[in-house]
């Protein structure tokens, strides 16, 4: 018997000794020894289908309908053509490596494992990956892509970085065995030599998604000034991995700048649209991050050439103020002027001491009129005419009424103090 093989589209002989069996051996009552329950015949059917190998990795090409995304991140739908259905699974971790947004309707090759979920006894196909099948719906799953990625804001302006005017170490993620990565080293030797540093890295395939990602998130840790991803020109499948979501959200979190150079000229993918910078080839991106030596030589040469002149022209400026200067001085002038000047201090100083000693004077006379005033009014003055001031308990003694017989006086003379009693006192008529 031959048997097509789906998966490597080649012919598989098999040799089966068929032996005719007489319906009447069998026995009419079932026998105890070989009767199963669900799970064990589920579980024995899951065991056969397990190990055919005609069953693994295989490719089936289908039509995606009852799609559910779970809250686990899996997920589950149905694959299905014009006389026939499949039940499909995709677990996370195989989800996360899509290139794109799976939606019902799309017509889709999926890759994957043939085998039984027991607890229902069904089987199912586990998808391991999982591609547009057809031009047109590779279009329309990279326009959903772009219209999610572009919500997100990976592609906005103000997220991107700008190159290094002078890279000491360019990192590149690239196939190392390609044409690519020695374009790169040409015309980055030809420019502006610089360290460059080389991710490995597989850009076909089903495994490419991944690898550009690690290879993104390796350089991160690397000491590298910027990022080249890059690959040659190719069909709309084979730069499919640079059009996954994964590769996009590796680019957006890069804290290194990206330099996106894949395919050719009008090629475009989501790499770009997510790239600090998109170059058209991998030689043009070499160009973009590395200046050219010649160039910065001449505007070296025209920088030192204007600071030079810069620097003369102020030199002559101030040797011509200088000789102005010189020129304009007169010693036999300066000595003039000097003697003018001393006359003039001279002259003011005489001034200042004939202004001080009026004003002294005229202050001296004001401050003799004020004491004199000032004595003529003075409780001392008038004690030295005769008079006396009489003091009972600090205060002064105006009227006899203030004081009475025995009290202490005090009498205050112009040369000491007296102190007495009072005898008696009289009022006068």
């Amino acid at each position: 018997m031959n048997y097509f093989h789906p998966a490597n589209k080649s012919i598989i002989h098999y040799h089966y000794n068929i032996t005719c069996v007489n319906l009447l051996d069998f026995q009419s009552e079932p026998d105890e020894t070989v009767i199963y329950s669900v799970g064990e015949l589920n579980h024995y059917v899951r065991d056969v289908i397990g190990r055919d190998p005609l069953l693994h990795r295989i490719w089936v090409k289908g039509e995606i309908s009852n799609l559910v995304n779970h809250g686990s991140g899996h997920k589950y739908f149905t694959l299905k053509d014009r006389g026939a259905q499949l039940s499909c699974v995709m677990f996370r971790n195989y989800c996360r490596n899509l290139a794109f947004e799976p939606e019902s309707g799309m017509k889709v090759l999926a890759l994957g494992d043939i085998d039984v979920y027991e607890v229902r006894g069904n089987y199912q196909l586990v998808v391991t990956a999982l591609k547009p099948d057809g031009i047109g719906d590779l279009h329309r799953a990279l326009e959903i892509l772009k219209k999610k990625l572009s919500a997100q804001g990976l592609f906005d302006v103000e997220h991107k970085k700008p190159l290094p005017r002078f890279p000491v170490c360019i990192g590149v993620a690239t196939s190392p065995t390609g044409a690519v990565v020695h374009d790169i080293i040409n015309v980055t030797r030809r420019r502006f030599p610089v360290n460059i540093l080389v991710a490995p890295t597989i850009v076909q395939g089903e495994m490419a998604a991944e690898s550009i990602v690690s290879s993104i998130e390796r350089l991160n840790r690397m000491d590298v000034d910027v990022i080249i991803l890059a690959r040659g020109g190719g069909s709309l499948e084979d730069l499919w991995p640079f059009n996954s979501e994964a590769v996009a959200q590796a680019i957006f979190n890069s804290h290194v700048p990206v330099v996106s150079a894949v395919g050719h000229e009008t090629d475009f993918t989501i790499a770009d649209l997510a790239a600090d910078v998109r170059a058209p080839t991998p030689s043009a991106a070499a160009e973009l991050v590395v200046p050219d030596r010649k160039e910065v030589k001449n505007q070296v040469d025209a920088v030192k050439s204007r600071l030079v002149s810069s620097i003369e022209n102020l030199v002559e400026q101030h040797s011509n103020h200088l000789q102005h200067l010189d020129n304009s001085l007169d010693i036999r002038l300066f000595s003039r002027t000097l003697n003018q000047f001393m006359q003039r201090t001279d002259e003011l100083e005489m001034r200042l001491k004939s202004t001080t000693y009026r004003d002294l004077e005229k202050h001296q006379k004001l401050l003799e009129s004020c004491v004199g005033r000032l004595n003529a009014v003075s409780p001392l003055n008038i004690l030295k005419r005769g008079y006396s001031i009489v003091q009972h308990d600090d205060k002064i003694v105006r009227t006899f009424k203030q004081v009475e017989k025995g009290d202490a006086l005090e009498i205050r003379v112009v040369d000491g103090k007296i102190y007495c009693n009072v005898n008696s006192t009289e009022e006068d008529v």
